[in-house]
């Protein structure tokens, strides 16, 4: 079963298409390979940070970075783990909170890493982070750390990362929380229990949920199926198995609403 998971996990996983440059991000004495998408054009521009989920970057993340780049913002496609000498964590070894708190700093990195860019507005940036990079966003989007972001896109976060937020969460910034009513690896209705303790800032929170969808809407041309060898935060123990595939209505108004989502909160004041 785990080598039919990796085959289903590597339609996401391929190589995907070209991107503008291959760059590194230094982060805790490693340097992650990234790559980055540049707007044609003069000037500075907004800038988005993705994150990449349990099987490493997919094309899921580096058709986002196209989008974004044609919309006129620079995008930068992490990968944290190639420089770390892994693959995927989609399995049984499902990462632990701690994992999930040192990979905060990858973020921390890529939002720096942007900001010195002579041709990014370092005043303009924003994070996306997928599923387990969702959870690790998700963290990050309720911590005052710099360099400050404007905006946070949590695509079927991992809200199960969420408990050391504590009893009164606080978002630092407007976050987007984008899910598919039927995700059963990382359910909705942990995301809305968070949701749901948020006293202050409230108002930053906007919340997606599409219907008919399952955990990774946006895998395009992938069919709805059962994994059943992979890790799964929201069952007893962690373990095991969700389903995954592609919506595509859900993807095509997940992509309306980023776009709208970002041109609110990165437009210049």
């Amino acid at each position: 079963m785990f080598v039919r998971l990796l085959l289903l996990l590597s339609l996401l996983t391929a190589l995907p298409a070209v991107a503008q440059q291959a760059v590194r991000v230094p982060v805790d004495g490693i340097q992650l390979a990234a790559q980055l998408y540049r707007p044609a054009g003069a000037g500075r521009v907004p800038a988005v940070a993705l994150f990449h989920g349990c099987g490493g970057v997919g094309v899921n993340n580096t058709r986002m970075a196209g989008l974004l780049k044609d919309w006129g913002y620079a995008a930068l496609v992490v990968d944290s783990f190639g420089a770390r000498r892994m693959v995927d964590v989609c399995g049984r070894h499902w990462p632990t909170q701690d994992d999930a708190d040192k990979r905060v700093r990858d973020i921390d990195a890529a939002l720096a890493w942007l900001s010195r860019q002579e041709f990014v507005d370092g005043s303009r940036l924003a994070f996306m982070g997928y599923s387990y990079g969702g959870g690790v966003a998700l963290l990050r989007a309720f911590e005052a750390r710099e360099p400050r972001a404007r905006a946070a896109i949590l695509l079927y976060p991992d809200c199960g990362l969420g408990t050391p937020l504590g009893a009164a969460p606080e978002p630092r910034q407007p976050t987007l929380f984008a899910m598919g009513a039927l995700d059963d690896w990382t359910p909705p209705a942990q995301c809305q229990a968070l949701i749901d303790r948020v006293k202050v800032g409230r108002e930053l929170v906007e919340t997606h949920v599409y219907a008919d969808a399952h955990h990774s809407f946006d895998a395009l041309g992938l069919p709805v199926r059962y994994l059943d060898g992979v890790g799964n935060r929201s069952k007893p123990g962690g373990c095991c198995g969700a389903h995954y595939g592609a919506n595509e209505a859900a993807w095509k108004a997940f992509v309306a609403d980023t776009k709208a989502f970002l041109a609110r909160h990165l437009t210049p004041h």
